[in-house]
């Protein structure tokens, strides 16, 4: 089965041709079907078919991702009119974090707050973090459904996943996906009563609260680089102390969350790094595992050096098992592409 793996970034777009899992140059052939990868899916719990329909209701929370959603909505209305007889799938980051319990989703605000208006926590990255959790079971060799995971997607975003029994059971990102870690250029979570702070005390627009906490904070922010972690080491070999301190409150952020999401799956039987920053920052990964130690984690350093896709960089006689995963979310929208159009899927 051929698929078109569309994946519409904010300022880039990702296309792919795969062939059961393998990727293929495209012969301008004709394709089985297209994936589009959406950000924010809302309330759906699984991939759906593209209709008109369909792209009217995502149209409807693209305020939620607003980088993400709306050149997602404008690739899938063109692939539609291009390709009518093609099936065209929406594949969404939200949709595996739908078997978070009420207690993790919930934000803790008026009811009718949440009901009227869908205030709720949906997290994000899932495609990632679903294609991770299974693949570490598979380097593991063990079912998924036996194992306690904690998958890191460690990029210009991030998030952390809490998986049990193959299932997302808590995250680190809520209702956008500015919640929780220290990104890039993304402050994550902080205090709400800041946010009022500044706008009362400093007469900061809600516009502008929102283009800093978007694109001026994180990594950038805090080190007064452009966020990317190239910049950072190099600042910091320069001498910069700002640059140091950066990573330290980076690192510090990471640490503590991923001590939450081992106390939503009980324990931790794999810690999985994820996605850019996750695959190719030997140095991230050994100074977070480095403070984990009180979960059974600890690192190979030669081994974490050393690391080329697949690897799993755990110290020998660690009780837990640390991994480095090449992220494929190409590979995940096939998957889910497969089973809509084979009538497996759900929307």
């Amino acid at each position: 089965m051929r698929t078109l793996v569309v994946n519409p970034g904010s300022s880039s777009l990702k296309v792919s041709l795969l062939d059961d899992g393998r990727e293929v140059p495209d012969d301008g052939g004709p394709y089985d079907a297209v994936g589009v990868r959406f950000v924010h899916g809302g309330t759906r719990t699984s991939a759906v078919l593209v209709t008109r329909e369909v792209l009217e209701e995502l149209a409807e929370v693209s305020e939620l991702a607003p980088l993400h959603n709306p050149p997602a909505l404008e690739a899938a209305r063109d692939l539609t009119s291009e390709h009518p007889d093609t099936p065209v799938v929406a594949c969404f980051d939200t949709t595996f974090h739908a078997t978070i319990p009420a207690a993790a989703a919930t934000y803790a605000l008026p009811r009718e707050w949440r009901e009227a208006w869908g205030l709720r926590r949906y997290g994000f990255h899932g495609l990632s973090h679903a294609y991770a959790a299974r693949t570490s079971a598979e380097m593991l060799r063990r079912p998924v459904e036996e194992l306690r995971i904690v998958t890191c997607h460690l990029g210009g975003g991030a998030s952390l996943c809490a998986v049990r029994g193959g299932r997302s059971v808590d995250t680190t990102m809520g209702l956008t996906p500015m919640e929780g870690l220290v990104m890039q250029t993304r402050s994550g979570s902080i205090d709400p009563g800041l946010m009022l702070h500044v706008m009362r005390s400093r007469g900061v627009s809600a516009e502008e609260l929102e283009r800093v906490l978007e694109h001026e904070s994180g990594l950038r922010g805090l080190t007064g680089t452009s966020g990317d972690l190239r910049e950072v080491r190099a600042a910091i070999e320069a001498g910069s102390d700002a640059a140091a301190a950066g990573i330290e409150v980076y690192v510090h952020r990471l640490v503590r969350e991923i001590g939450a999401m081992a106390a939503a799956t009980g324990g931790v039987d794999a810690l999985v790094f994820t996605g850019g920053v996750g695959e190719h920052a030997p140095d991230v990964r050994l100074a977070t595992v480095a403070r984990l130690d009180f979960l059974g984690l600890a690192i190979d350093e030669l081994l974490n050096d050393e690391v080329a896709d697949d690897a799993d960089v755990s110290a020998s006689g660690a009780g837990a098992s640390t991994l480095v995963v090449a992220a494929r979310e190409d590979l995940e929208i096939e998957r889910e592409v497969r089973a809509v159009v084979s009538g497996a899927g759900r929307s």
